[in-house]
């Protein structure tokens, strides 16, 4: 017998749950089924939200003839075999075809090469379900002649419709068998499947089916059952995917939000889903120096010890490590003027190279014969270590790459700065 989730699969729009923003009345893809007249399509989403059911119920309400191939198995020869016949159904049956193709993102560019001219001039109608963001892995060109259509993880209300579904189907679910699940139980497969109706039904199947019957011949599944069934909560999160990088995008907005608890928060949900902490304390190194900078320079030293701390201690302890610089780096004053940096490179990359000022210019090898570094004042012969002079290049004169912020400690350098500037300014002007 086929698996549960497969028996409960949707085989029509009524049955479908969920995704109500592009299935509900009146929505684009709602008519288009009803109406059959599909045109290319790509539906993008996280697993178990119904990508391949959807494929399902055109296949079922359509009245082209549907070919279904899955990008991991299947090579260029078997596209083509598709297409051909596609290509007879359509001279000799006037019958147009419907291509599904399952991970479509899995297709390489040859392959997405050799299906893309019979989608265009309309030999095959292309189906794509992905869990993939298609605008970055699937052929531009194929996206262009494909509507997108992205599913969202459902919601506890569609799960447990689903769960409902599944405990009353008398033929495709357990509506013959006298199944009495707890509510707390319901609550926990629910919440634990974290938007994942496969996860949902796997879990019920796996409880249902281990289960003894009682003396009144009824399987009774309480919450104890439901947490072994389903012991880990989903965590939707792909190492190379989308997922991947908008979690980690908003673990660093959280940081440089100065909001800790959200920070924690995401960087809990890439720990939980087993995420290389190594990559995380990454981004907090990069973080230190970016968007805290100097109005805090412990920062980077704390995340940098934190980083040895942990390469030290590793799992599990080394969370207290993660923990610590995570919520020093949320609490600490911000400030982005290491990106001074690039504006100089800038200068570097549009502007004609300046020549070094002579008297900065290396005396160890040409002081006596050219005069190179003639005229150089030494900073530590002075007064609070600290002479007017010229810098840069003369054309360069009066350029302010380093603008301190006033935040933290770099509003100090901020004002020793202002005075530093202010003596080489009227230095500047008398020459």
């Amino acid at each position: 017998m086929a698996p549960l989730a497969d028996r409960m699969r949707p085989q029509t729009l009524d049955e479908f749950v969920g995704q109500d923003h592009i299935l509900g009345e009146g929505k684009l893809l709602r008519r288009a089924i009803e109406a059959d007249r599909i045109r290319s399509l790509i539906f993008y989403g996280p697993p178990g939200t119904g990508k391949t059911t959807l494929a399902r119920i055109i296949a079922n309400t359509t009245s082209a003839h549907f070919t279904a191939i899955n990008a991991v198995l299947a090579g260029v020869k078997e596209i083509r075999e598709a297409i051909e016949a596609a290509k007879d159904r359509l001279k000799f049956q006037r019958k147009r075809t419907i291509l599904f193709v399952d991970e479509v993102h899995r297709f390489n560019k040859s392959q997405q090469d050799a299906l893309l001219p019979h989608v265009e001039n309309g030999t095959v109608v292309l189906i794509g379900a992905t869990t993939e963001n298609p605008y970055f892995e699937v052929n531009k060109a194929l996206v262009s002649r494909s509507r997108i259509f992205e599913l969202q993880p459902l919601q506890n209300k569609d799960l447990h419709r689903v769960l409902v579904q599944a405990l009353a189907h008398p033929e495709r679910g357990y509506g013959l068998k006298k199944v009495q699940i707890d509510k707390e139980a319901a609550h926990h497969l629910v919440d634990t499947a974290n938007g994942d109706a496969r996860s949902l039904l796997n879990a019920l199947e796996l409880a249902v089916e281990t289960t003894p019957s009682d003396a009144q011949d009824i399987i009774r599944v309480n919450r104890l059952v439901a947490e072994e069934s389903i012991q880990k909560r989903a965590v939707l999160y792909d190492k190379e995917g989308d997922v991947h990088y908008d979690i980690a995008s908003a673990f660093i907005k959280s940081l440089r939000g100065s909001d800790p608890d959200a920070a924690l928060y995401w960087m809990a949900r890439m720990v939980y889903a087993g995420e290389d902490p190594r990559f995380i304390f990454r981004r907090m190194l990069i973080f230190a120096a970016e968007d805290v900078g100097l109005a805090d320079p412990n920062a980077l030293r704390m995340a940098v010890t934190a980083a040895q701390a942990f390469d030290y201690v590793g799992m599990p302890e080394g969370r207290f490590h993660l923990a610590e610089c995570c919520l020093y780096l949320a609490t600490a004053p911000k400030s982005n003027t290491t990106m001074a940096f690039f504006e100089a490179l800038t200068t570097v990359e549009h502007e004609r190279s300046g020549d070094v000022p002579n008297h900065l210019k290396d005396a160890n090898r040409d002081a006596q014969g050219l005069g190179h570094g003639k005229g150089y004042l030494y900073p530590h012969a002075f007064r609070d270590h600290f002479v007017p002079q010229q810098y840069l290049p003369d054309q360069l004169q009066g350029t302010y790459y380093y603008k301190p912020s006033d935040q933290g400690y770099e509003k100090r350098i901020g004002e020793r700065l202002a005075t530093w500037r202010s003596v080489n300014e009227i230095l500047s002007h008398k020459t």
